[in-house]
């Protein structure tokens, strides 16, 4: 019998790179119960750290030696589902909470949920183009854009932002799903993450602070 028959599940839970994930997938869970709440910030903190556990699972994985075979295939497809969590159904429940959960926005989140599944589907058959350029544009930068875009909010009517987040979400979306080649962040730019996740979660602290 080889490992992958002799593995429980929750040995795989243990291996510290789908600890990672997993932390990722409750940051998910937090930012998908504070965008249903309607609070808006914390849900965008929830989602900015989960890009920050998707990408330090990789690391942690890269740097261990002794994982096994099978190790490696269950964290891809953890990873793969979680992604769905994280770059899918929470964009997509954050668009419908912020559009009132008015019918005309479900449209909208069946595409973000659709898109994230099909690209997960095709990123796990054909992998990158090369080991620097992804076909079509990384979920993650969705979510990274919305941050950043959310911060914004202030200056606008609220029925104007969530149409302006309803039309940038399905252009990201068609760019997830497009042929065009865009590089595969990693190396040093893990340290511009870090930075970027700090400074917003700082920022959006603030607000929710400024809010009590």
């Amino acid at each position: 019998m080889n490992d992958k028959q002799q593995a429980s599940m929750l040995t795989f839970a243990k291996d510290l790179p789908n600890i990672c994930s997993l932390f990722g997938l409750l940051s998910a869970v937090l930012g998908i119960y504070f965008a249903i709440e309607g609070n808006f910030p914390a849900s965008i903190i929830g989602v900015l750290w989960a890009i920050l556990f998707d990408w330090y699972d990789g690391i942690i994985a890269r740097k261990m030696k002794n994982r096994t075979k099978a190790q490696g295939e269950f964290g891809s497809q953890l990873d793969s589902i979680i992604d769905i969590v994280s770059f899918g159904i929470l964009p997509a429940i954050f668009l419908l909470s912020y559009g009132n959960y008015n019918f005309w926005f479900l449209p909208g989140a069946f595409v973000i949920i659709a898109t994230s599944a099909i690209r997960l589907s095709y990123f796990n058959i054909y992998g990158l183009i090369d080991s620097k350029t992804y076909k079509g544009l990384a979920l993650d930068n969705n979510v990274l854009i919305l941050a950043f875009v959310f911060l914004f909010e202030s200056l606008f009517k609220h029925s104007t932002f969530s149409i302006l987040i309803y039309i940038i979400l399905m252009i990201l979306s068609a760019f997830n799903l497009s042929s065009i080649p865009t590089p595969k962040f990693g190396g040093k730019w893990v340290y511009v993450l870090v930075i970027y996740v700090l400074v917003l979660t700082s920022i959006f602290g603030w607000i929710l602070y400024n809010r009590v």
